[in-house]
């Protein structure tokens, strides 16, 4: 009686110790995402000045490439959950990836971009939704206090691979030409692989789980094969009872619910992910000397995860606190709903600057220290909808339906890169024109107003688990 006493006594007792394995995780974070970031701070300058591409195309190539990485994480999530489990998914598809950065390092021309992207967004993709849930399987539950800290260091790492290889990477493809430029993040993902390795005989596994035949795809056709069962003033997810429980109907109704409001926040994402094509493209024509240092077009985008870094406590312990103190609540669908705003005006201030450079002519080149004021505020934005967006994502989701519901929210990223491709490719505007920035600027604010008067409209949850 007392052994048993003193086991479950000494179980309850709090590790506040990293298990040690996860030094093997975050620094293949790091590594990860420094390869990828650094590979994606030249793209669309190697597109265009190395393989002469209209910015148009090199805009259009840089968008489906960076939708696709968004894509891909539902295969990845589907590999992972029902298949070989999160290690292998990681492990097996960061080959893919060495593989894609080789490809772009050895094989300079259309064809290897096109055949690098391709392995990159599937080995990127792929593996997105699997790393962070692999950190949290190595926590127990008397270290769960503890998760909180190691994901704050992983969006650090992020954001410290992400600024210095967005410095360094765009100097090597200047000094030491593309093959060089894209081996470095090539060497930098194998590393990543090898740290990942290492570490496999410590790692909690969790099994990939077996399908319960209730899941979201099961409902919604179980729903469309019983519509002549349904009964009068039933809906029509309804009609799933016949096979499939209350409680797994109301789940599927709930992640369509979440999905129609998400479908606003794409358009975001068309904007956002524009600090790495239409946002170089105006650099690249202005002046990149500043204070006697020359600085390349795609170093300029560095700025954001420095600010990232420092707009997070600002908001959370500043910003936030001094808003619900004024009476105006931060609920989530506000700061989104405003954050929306923000992004509209970031690119209106993009195209006054576009309209000063057009006035001033090529030959009076306006400073690039003056896209400072746009990235402050895209960054700002990015702050009250992506990472609020999580949060409020994992709240409104069922526990059988969170990684649909996660699925559903990288998809807003694939969709909105889309929707910039395709209006590069229409070439309504030219590129970088201030018509194109004025474009964009007006579709946010006409969405961010879609969103608000939806979220106004939806009916909050909270699945939050006990």
């Amino acid at each position: 009686m007392s052994q048993t006493m003193a086991s479950t006594a000494q179980m309850d007792v709090v590790d506040n110790k990293f298990p040690p394995q996860i030094k093997y995780i975050v620094g293949n974070e790091a590594c990860e995402r420094y390869s990828y970031y650094g590979m994606k701070s030249i793209l669309t300058v190697f597109m265009i000045q190395v393989l002469l591409f209209q910015e148009s195309d090199a805009t259009f190539t840089y968008h489906i490439f960076s939708s696709l990485c968004y894509f891909f994480p539902v295969m990845g999530a589907y590999i992972s959950d029902r298949i070989w489990g999160k290690y292998k998914t990681i492990f097996y598809l960061s080959l893919v990836y060495c593989l894609g950065h080789a490809v772009l390092a050895f094989w300079e021309n259309k064809t290897g971009l096109y055949v690098g992207l391709g392995l990159i967004a599937l080995g990127s993709g792929g593996i997105k939704p699997c790393v962070s849930a692999f950190v949290g399987d190595q926590f127990k539950s008397n270290q769960q206090h503890l998760l909180k800290k190691v994901y704050e260091l992983f969006y650090f790492m992020i954001n410290f691979g992400s600024f210095f290889s967005t410095l360094i990477t765009p100097w090597t493809l200047k000094n030491y030409g593309p093959s060089v430029a894209f081996g470095i993040p090539g060497v930098l993902m194998f590393l990543a692989t090898f740290i990942l390795w290492l570490g496999r005989k410590q790692y909690v596994h969790v099994q990939p789980a077996k399908n319960d035949g209730h899941g979201f795809f099961a409902v919604v056709f179980s729903a469309l094969n019983n519509q002549s069962k349904r009964k009068e003033g039933q809906s029509f997810l309804d009609a799933a009872e016949t096979e499939h429980s209350k409680e797994d109907v109301e789940a599927v109704r709930a992640v369509i619910d979440i999905a129609k409001l998400f479908a606003a926040i794409s358009v975001f994402w068309a904007l956002f992910d524009q600090h790495g094509s239409s946002w170089v493209i105006q650099a690249m024509n202005m002046d990149l000397n500043f204070m006697g240092m020359q600085f390349e077009a795609s170093q300029i985008s560095a700025w954001n995860p420095i600010m990232v870094m420092g707009l997070i406590p600002l908001f959370s312990m500043g910003i936030y606190p001094l808003l619900d103190k004024m009476g105006l609540k931060t609920t989530p669908i506000r700061r989104i709903t405003w954050g929306m705003f923000v992004a509209a005006a970031s690119f209106f201030i993009v195209a006054i600057i576009q309209i000063t450079m057009d006035a001033n002519g090529p030959e009076n080149k306006l400073n690039v220290m003056w896209q400072f004021f746009p990235y402050l505020v895209i960054t700002m934005a990015e702050v009250m909808v992506s990472i609020t967006g999580l949060e409020f994502a994992y709240t409104q989701a069922p526990r059988s339906m969170k990684s649909s519901v996660m699925s559903i929210w990288l998809l807003t990223v694939f969709f909105g890169n889309l929707m910039t491709a395709y209006v590069a490719k229409i070439k309504f505007f030219p590129i970088a024109s201030s018509g194109y920035f004025m474009f964009f600027a007006i579709l946010m604010a006409v969405f961010a107003g879609i969103f608000w008067f939806m979220g106004s409209r939806y009916k909050i949850k909270n699945y939050m688990e006990k």
